[in-house]
């Protein structure tokens, strides 16, 4: 049983803390950190990590930033994405991006919803938890790490490499301060045609790839009802999500067409199943092939992880301990069990649940329709408060 006075002393240092919150969170959005380039946002992290008197702080072989609190045998991870999407077209941003924008108790900025906003109260909430005693028995991890071209990539390295393996993960993207347990999986693939080139006045002398395609195309639009479905996970769903051409120039027959798909995939789908499903659409064509794409591109540190392009779907039973721990958490602090969900996109949790098997739960401030957005957004008073459910959590599992 949770001594009501913890519960009163993490309101009350929250609120006392509520400022220095806010402005940590300013101060990580302000810092540009797309295409994966996290070195100055993780060391701002780490400064603040050092402040609160983390035990350890240092970034792994990839570049993600790690701070650690205490040495216990269980083994607790709060996992943030520092990195985000770009801007996009400047002229579509009504407010500086970086330095955002503060309206009505929302704050506008670039990676004010996806994912900067659960780091603050991730690590103000892991001080606080040790300052209680919440975190007794327990080393804690807070992760600030890379995942928007390739979600998973930075936990599965963390523990292959560096091993780092926790037996318990919360995930802080947003989650409109619900309990999120599972998401949908994904497999990415490419389709690739060949044809031959020639000038485009004399065309019929060239074999264009790009129509060749065309009728795949075509039938991968009208896919989906035949995809899988699971009760709570939902439909499966797949997009053609881009297109490049290889020509001579644009007086040109193109000589090579390739399409990459998007396919998210629900309970009961399998990868290599879904590459014969695109394959049964070529047929037996020898100049059109489908594959499933690899990760290994390099890091800002110039550190390789090579990994396949599949992300399994996954969740928890809703009356899993750990599910149950996260709403006894939100009933506890606010009088009212919080309810679960689940995610439409796919985040860490892909790893560390769906491939690696370890309880992992999400909870954090925003809402994931504004990811990737021109109004990019988070309400302060859920970064806040987040930071109350992130100190107490340890002490519920």
């Amino acid at each position: 049983m949770t001594d009501p006075s913890t519960l009163q002393t993490i309101h009350s240092r929250v609120a006392e803390q509520r400022e220095a919150i806010i402005q940590f969170l300013r101060d990580l959005c302000a810092i540009p950190s797309y295409d994966s380039q996290i070195k100055a946002v993780g060391e701002r992290a780490a400064e603040e990590m050092k402040k609160l008197g983390f035990d350890e702080t240092w970034f792994d072989s990839m570049g993600n930033i790690v701070g650690r609190i205490g040495d216990g045998p269980r083994k607790l991870l709060y996992d943030s994405h520092l990195d985000t999407v770009g801007i996009g077209d400047p002229a579509a941003w009504e407010w500086d991006p970086f330095q955002g924008k503060i309206e009505d108790g929302v704050f506008f900025a670039r990676g004010a919803c996806d994912e900067k906003n659960s780091t603050p109260g991730m690590i103000y909430g892991l001080a606080l938890a040790r300052d209680l005693g919440l975190l007794d028995g327990w080393t804690a991890y807070y992760f600030g790490n890379m995942e928007e071209w390739c979600d998973g990539i930075a936990p599965n390295a963390l523990v292959e490499v560096e091993g780092i393996r926790p037996d318990f993960v919360v995930v802080g993207e947003p989650t409109r301060m619900q309990v999120y347990r599972g998401h949908k999986g994904r497999v990415e693939m490419q389709v690739v045609a060949k044809g031959k080139s020639a000038h485009a006045a004399s065309n019929f002398l060239g074999d264009n790839a790009i129509y060749k395609l065309l009728p795949i195309i075509d039938a991968i639009s009208k896919l989906e009802p035949e995809l899988g479905d699971d009760p709570f996970l939902g439909h499966g769903r797949i997009t053609v999500s881009d297109m490049h051409v290889k020509t001579p120039s644009i007086n040109a027959v193109p000589d090579e067409a390739l399409i990459y798909i998007d396919r998210r995939i629900t309970f009961g789908e399998e990868p290599q199943a879904e590459l014969a499903r695109i394959q049964r659409l070529i047929g037996d064509r020898k100049d059109i092939q489908a594959s499933i794409l690899e990760y290994e591109d390099p890091s800002y540190t110039g550190f390789v992880f090579k990994v396949d392009k599949i992300y399994p779907a996954w969740a928890l039973p809703e009356d899993n301990t750990f599910v149950q721990a996260g709403v006894q958490a939100g009933n506890l602090l606010w009088g009212a069990p919080i309810p679960t969900g689940k995610w439409d996109f796919s985040t860490n949790g892909t790893y560390w649940m769906g491939k690696a098997g370890i309880p992992s739960i999400g909870f954090g401030p925003g809402d994931e329709i504004h990811a990737h957005t021109v109004i990019d957004q988070v309400k302060l008073d859920d970064v806040v408060k987040a930071t109350e459910w992130y100190a107490l959590l340890p002490g519920l599992i």
